[in-house]
């Protein structure tokens, strides 16, 4: 009764947790929160200005009396305090800032997060105001998220690309039977981006510029019709601010050695898979999931590399969030697929 109780009066969350954006879905609801993993604070670092977009735009623009701090790297916590400081805010706004009763939390992790980064942020979530945490794997609430038949005895395979690692997992019978987790990702691409265009062009820009050009022009697979846009920065030589073309071709050169790394994972993963989760894979092709997955031509790039089909998820971004969504809505049918509790 006392729990039917507490479920009236709490808005129990589910997190996707991730190193570029943090996405929060609240039980019957859906998306209520959708903003980058970014905290901007006070130099003592006591105090939180701003969490998501806005401290965003901050990056690269700060004063010293500001810290512009990304609190998650590589699809964990590089900072405790900071992130668990930006995770109280996120479940107050979630809750409307009427905290009755602590929720429940699902928080989406990297399946290949060690014991101790699990425990980091169960407990992240619990201080921040939790009164139960579960965790779930990315590539399972991904796969729960793209409506994918988990449960059934079929090997589903799930590549999900996010901003600090790309999680490729093949699931059957809600279980991951194998697995490869690669700290690659959108951030890399990003940093890919300036690397490539300070050594080609001796041109420096920042990782939000990096961001936009990726977004608008990048591919992995040759267009179509090839684009191009003009980019401002610092020449590294004058030291006074530039315009340059840059080109599609040039990003995809730059951002070649990432994706490559991407799918070599994936041929690594076919060399521990069963002969007939193989033949499943063969049959019903890769699914991508994750903001990486927009970038143009991915699928072309993977499809012709590896022989299989290839399908991009059309709400590729949030299914990770949409998938904890529904373990959270429908806990007692999904609890099988929750990692099991650390002990304290």
């Amino acid at each position: 009764m006392f729990k039917k109780f507490m479920d009236i009066f709490t808005n129990d969350i589910a997190i996707d947790l991730g190193t570029a954006n943090t996405l929060v879905y609240r039980k019957g609801v859906g998306i209520v929160i959708d903003e980058p993993s970014v905290v901007a604070l006070t130099k003592d670092s006591r105090k939180i200005i701003v969490v998501g977009e806005k401290a965003k735009q901050m990056l690269g623009k700060n004063p010293d009396e500001v810290k512009v701090i990304k609190p998650l790297k590589d699809g964990v916590i590089a900072d405790f305090h900071i992130t668990e400081l930006m995770l109280r805010d996120l479940i107050l706004r979630a809750q409307k800032k009427r905290l009755l009763i602590k929720p429940r939390v699902i928080v989406c992790v990297p399946s290949g997060i060690t014991e101790v980064e699990k425990r980091a942020v169960r407990d992240s979530a619990l201080h921040a105001g939790a009164r139960e945490v579960h965790l779930v794997s990315e590539p399972v609430a991904a796969a729960i998220g793209a409506d994918l038949p988990i449960h059934k005895p079929y090997g589903n395979l799930v590549m999900d690309i996010g901003g600090g690692t790309t999680e490729i997992a093949i699931i059957s019978l809600s279980h991951i039977v194998v697995h490869s987790s690669i700290r690659l990702g959108g951030d890399k691409m990003d940093t890919d981006i300036v690397e490539f265009l300070r050594k080609k062009n001796n041109i420096f820009i920042g990782i939000l510029t990096a961001e936009r050009i990726k977004k608008e022009i990048g591919s992995a697979f040759p267009l179509e019709d090839e684009l191009k846009m003009d980019v401002r920065g610092r020449d590294i030589v004058t030291g006074y601010p530039v315009t340059i073309e840059v080109t599609s071709e040039d990003i995809r050169e730059a951002l070649s050695e990432t994706v490559e790394a991407m799918i070599d994972a994936v041929k690594r993963l076919f060399e521990k898979t069963p002969p007939e989760l193989a033949a499943d894979i063969a049959e019903r092709g890769i699914v991508l999931t994750g903001g990486g997955a927009h970038l143009r031509g991915l699928d072309q790039k993977i499809r012709e590399t590896v022989d299989l089909p290839v399908h991009v998820v059309p709400e590729a971004l949030t299914c990770v969030v949409i998938g904890s969504g529904n373990i959270l809505d429908n806990l007692e049918r999904y609890r099988e697929v929750l990692i099991k509790k650390i002990d304290a």
